[in-house]
């Protein structure tokens, strides 16, 4: 098959994520349907990128020694001659998250990677980051296009629409693959490729609306009996991995409670953070937030394995895993590349896809995707309930891009007021205050 394709190089950005074996070695076994010519890894900081470099430097020879391989810190190098940009940053890295996770919880309100006050400021160091990936694209490879799953993607998103409008960028979020990859599980299915699914809200704000089979079957009954009881945990099936981290396995079981407030739809997990925002801040640790969680585990485990394959010359009995749900973005890159039409949610501006909504809300519905990018699919008209927690999600997203372009405090501090995780405006202006204290090396300087 792939001798017909044509090969694609592509640029990893955030080369010392922890995320980028997976990446990798997921585009490694979709080599025959998505053929690859030029693999580079670029990051900004070289001593973190090295430890994953070195080691795919030794997969890569092992595995697919044609590939000509570079990891780099040079823009220039990096973005030149490559059909796609995969970008996955983190300003700030997991030290600022856990500023972002721990300074709300002072405060008694819930630190979270992309919701609420967390989100907020991470958005407001990710909005540079990103608009620099975009320019570098832009400047060294104009036709390249952007498959960016840099958090928070709402806010990123909106930043890019509103700022680099005629940019070839897709944002894209791998949440509600893994909880459609759960559902295929509840139904017995082997894959979520088997369902049709109409999905509509924002970037982790989102419901689903229904779910039928390839022959036409409706899936919701039987979705909504198994998640009205267990929500997306797969314990009821007796199929959730001991190993999962705590807080993800509350979030996959909250859902049912979410689930209780619209049982026409499904919900996405991230909702539970809106609706019941005191119970989460009440079940965190202050002292040891998501964050830690992942650089204890996650960070130790994929950065230990790195060195092990560096020092042992070999990956042949690697324990690094291909991303369960990162298939997404070899999907999303062959439909570009190959005008395959494959159907995928993508974040994109509204444009009247939902017919009674702010135009320019980016939300995240399902798209065709070919090489001139996503055709949205119209979703009609949505409930009250839906459309009012949506609008007030908008006006935070917004105001936090209008604060970071306009420089302004006082946009920030309304962005936090308005956020429904956040209970009042004091508190808001004291949680805001602690994170400019926080983020001095990464934000604007506000006024």
């Amino acid at each position: 098959m792939s001798k017909e394709l044509k090969p694609q190089s592509i640029v990893i950005a955030g080369g010392g994520s922890t995320f980028t074996p997976e990446i990798i070695l997921m585009l490694l076994d979709n080599a025959e349907t998505l053929p690859i010519r030029t693999l580079k890894l670029y990051d900004n900081d070289p001593e973190r990128q090295k430890i994953v470099a070195d080691a795919v430097e030794i997969i890569l020879s092992e595995r697919a020694p044609h590939i000509e391989y570079l990891a780099t810190t040079d823009p220039k190098e990096a973005f030149t001659d490559v059909d796609f940009v995969m970008a996955h940053i983190r300003v700030g890295k997991y030290a600022m998250r856990e500023q972002d996770e721990k300074i709300p919880l002072k405060y008694g309100v819930i630190g979270q990677e992309t919701c609420g006050p967390g989100g907020i400021a991470y958005g407001m160091r990710s909005i540079g980051g990103v608009l620099e990936l975009v320019d570098y694209m832009e400047q060294y490879s104009p036709d390249a296009w952007m498959l960016n799953y840099s958090n928070p993607a709402a806010i990123v998103a909106e930043a890019t629409r509103k700022l680099r409008p005629n940019s070839k960028i897709l944002n894209i979020c791998d949440m509600p693959i893994g909880l459609e990859s759960r559902m295929a599980k509840v139904l017995g299915l082997e894959s979520r490729k088997e369902m049709d699914v109409r999905y509509y809200g924002l970037n982790h704000f989102g419901w689903w609306t229904d779910i039928h089979d390839k022959n036409g079957n409706d899936l919701m009954p039987k979705l909504k009996e198994y998640i009205s009881k267990h929500g997306f945990s797969l314990e009821g099936l007796g199929k959730d991995p001991k190993e999962n981290d705590p807080s993800w396995m509350d979030t996959y079981r909250k859902a049912k409670d979410v689930y209780q407030l619209d049982p026409n739809t499904l919900p996405n997990t991230y909702l539970k953070y809106y609706f019941f925002p005191d119970e989460a801040a009440e079940h965190s640790d202050p002292n040891f937030t998501r964050a830690n969680e992942v650089m204890a585990g996650r960070e130790k485990r994929v950065f230990g394995e790195c060195m092990r394959i560096t020092e042992m010359k070999s990956a042949k009995d690697t324990k690094l895993e291909v991303g369960a749900h990162a298939s997404y973005i070899v999907d999303l890159a062959r439909a570009i590349a190959y005008n395959s039409h494959e159907r995928m949610l993508l974040i994109v501006p509204n444009n009247g896809s939902i017919v009674n909504f702010d135009p320019t809300a980016m939300v995240e519905i399902p798209c065709i995707v070919g090489s001139n990018g996503p055709e949205p699919l119209t979703q009609g008209e949505i409930p009250r309930f839906q459309k009012g927690l949506m609008e007030q999600q908008v006006a935070v997203e917004k105001l936090v891009v209008e604060a970071w372009v306009e420089k302004s405090y006082q946009k920030l501090w309304q962005a936090l007021a308005t956020s429904k995780i956040v209970p009042n405006a004091k508190v808001a202006k004291d949680i805001l205050d602690d994170m400019i204290e926080a983020n001095k090396d990464f934000w604007p300087e506000l006024h």
